[in-house]
């Protein structure tokens, strides 16, 4: 959405995250991330706003304020806000939007969201307005069950899209990714922008997402953020319409709360060889547990644990698919470009 409004000359915020490598990744205008002078300015205003509060905002909503502060300062025309997690009690719910857009929903942080696809359709439904149109990916019956009603009891129109965008070439590698593109462009429509076909295809050609299939060394490795079976399986058909009959060596590494053994249990079967490594994060699941659920969920395929993700990417010999963690990728990028890793709090 970002990159077809700024294709059509409309000057757009952007707010994603996490971050990959910097924080300031998270707010961009124009394609251009937050300036380090003005996100340090805004920081220690904050600093001094939260140190008064009763019940201190979250490390999330403190972005997302900075956010606000910086697209008004910045003179954005639009801003496309992602929800943090779940959508009900998520800070941007704040904001009364011109469309409100559902991504396909699967299972994912059951801890806080809720252990069925029902409570979390019902979770993230609970961005719809009155009033608001929304727009949604094609959904599990019983997902698509719970927007529906949600829509109608409040009174948003909801259009679900029903065919993958085909009318020009998407960036982005997969399938997956010309359904998002098809979710993106009838978004605009519905928030009345209308894009005419040049803008669209321009942006969609020109849209870039970090660690989404993301190939480097010429294609020797691939970077993908996929974190949990639901985003591992778009993955992995990725990798056999790109890659077909060729296995990898797999570079894996997760953090806790993620059903790292059923992801491992889907990569199986295009993988020749793999490492594990501990992501740098404070929930991280250890390189060796890690490893011993390779063991039984792809017995026979030689797996190992790595002394660093240095030595994984030193050593990984064929051609690599490093996933399972965002943090990962962020590593990942931070090292094979020389730049700092600014661990991320969310």
């Amino acid at each position: 959405m970002d990159s077809v409004l700024r294709a059509g000359g409309r000057r757009a915020g952007l707010f994603t995250s996490p971050h990959l490598i910097r924080f300031s990744e998270r707010v961009r205008v124009n394609g251009e991330m937050i300036p380090d002078d003005a996100a340090a300015a805004a920081i220690t205003a904050l600093r001094s706003a939260a140190e008064s509060m009763e019940i201190h905002p979250t490390f999330f909503e403190l972005t997302m304020a900075l956010a606000l502060d910086w697209f008004d300062r910045a003179g954005a025309e639009w801003v496309v806000l992602e929800t943090g997690m779940g959508g009900r009690l998520d800070a941007t719910n704040v904001m009364t939007p011109a469309v409100s857009v559902i991504t396909p929903v699967d299972l994912d942080h059951q801890q806080w969201l809720g252990d069925t696809l029902e409570a979390i359709a019902a979770e993230k439904a609970g961005i719809l307005k009155p009033g608001v149109p929304a727009v949604s990916a094609p959904q599990h019956p019983a997902v698509e069950r719970v927007l529906r009603e949600t829509a109608e009891r409040v009174g948003a129109p909801l259009r679900f899209v029903d065919a993958p965008y085909t009318a020009s070439p998407v960036a982005l590698a997969g399938e997956h990714q010309a359904w998002n593109a098809a979710l993106a462009v009838a978004a605009l429509e519905a928030a009345g922008l209308a894009p005419r076909p040049a803008e669209i295809a321009a942006g969609l050609a020109s849209a870039e997402w970090p660690a989404r299939f993301q190939m480097l060394d010429g294609g020797r490795l691939v970077l993908d953020g996929g974190h949990n079976p639901h985003g591992i399986r778009y993955l992995v058909e990725t990798w056999r319409a790109r890659f077909p009959g060729e296995k990898a060596v797999l570079i894996f590494g997760a953090v806790a709360e993620k059903d790292s053994r059923a992801s491992l249990a889907l990569l199986a079967p295009i993988v020749e060889r793999a490492f594990f490594v501990t992501v740098d994060s404070p929930r991280a699941v250890a390189a060796a547990s890690l490893a011993a659920e390779w063991a039984g969920a792809a017995p026979g395929v030689p797996g190992e644990t790595a002394s660093s993700l240095a030595a994984a990417l030193e050593n990984r010999g064929g051609r690599a698919l490093l996933c399972g963690s965002l943090y990962l990728c962020g590593e990942a990028l931070a090292l094979l470009r020389g730049g700092v890793f600014e661990r991320s709090a969310q």
